[in-house]
């Protein structure tokens, strides 16, 4: 027990790198997804075959092969000389280039959710807002995005636990910088020195688990608040039956 102990201490400052990595992509794909989504379903053609190309781009190739083929990229076109705040090697950084491409990837994703969710909002909502006179904005914030987001938020929340999964992958394709270690790279560090692969990956897997149990709650808590205008589903009852 006490190897278990030390991983666990050992882990507890890795897990912020990958805990960091989510939390700075989220919010950006998030935007992104929403105006991909609504790129799909303009009736603009070239916006519409961008929005589509784009995505199936980034559905259609791996996590892995984008960050390679990314941080390659910088290397190449020498963005490294660029010195955003007189940081110098601040574009090639892992904690810059890890949250980019996972920005780019999950917004991929999350907009074919949006999409599905937008073409699954009543038609009859949404002529009911125009009946009543409401411009094209207004439908969209009253009607279509409540609705969309209704929709939506189950299979988000399964993408978000996706992403945090995803930044396991970071450093195993970008340069390790210093003493920073994600959960992974930490594992591995310690599986090399003793080859107890089922104890130092399977506290890794733990931190996993008890991290997405956090983000299923919390989105949890938000799914209820977007739903709390119906009534509470009822929950399972069984009630034996002695008499026919």
């Amino acid at each position: 027990m006490q190897g278990f102990f030390n991983d666990l201490a050992i882990m507890a400052p890795a897990v912020m790198f990958n805990i960091y990595f989510a939390a700075a992509s989220i919010p950006l794909g998030f935007v992104f997804a929403v105006f991909l989504a609504l790129g799909k379903a303009s009736s603009n053609p070239l916006i519409n075959r961008l929005s589509r190309g784009y995505i199936y781009a980034f559905r259609g190739s791996p996590l892995f092969i984008q960050l390679f083929m990314f941080y390659s990229l910088a290397l190449s076109l020498n963005i490294s000389v660029w010195r955003p705040l007189g940081i110098s090697g601040f574009v090639l950084h892992p904690l810059f280039v890890g949250p980019l491409v996972l920005v780019l990837n999950t917004a991929a994703y999350t907009a074919e959710i949006f999409y599905g969710a937008l073409r699954a909002v009543p038609r009859g909502a949404v002529e009911a807002a125009r009946a009543y006179g409401m411009s094209r904005s207004q439908q969209f914030r009253r009607v279509v995005w409540p609705n969309l987001i209704r929709l939506a938020w189950p299979a988000y929340t399964n993408e978000v636990i996706f992403l945090f999964h995803c930044t396991a992958l970071i450093y195993f394709a970008l340069p390790v910088i210093g003493p920073q270690a994600d959960l992974m790279i930490t594992a591995k560090t310690l599986f090399e020195r003793d080859y107890n692969a089922f104890l130092h990956f399977s506290v890794a897997a733990l931190y996993f688990l008890a991290v997405s149990l956090v983000v299923f709650f919390l989105f949890g808590l938000v799914y209820q608040r977007l739903m709390r205008h119906l009534p509470p589903q009822p929950g399972l009852r069984y009630v034996p039956k002695w008499f026919r």
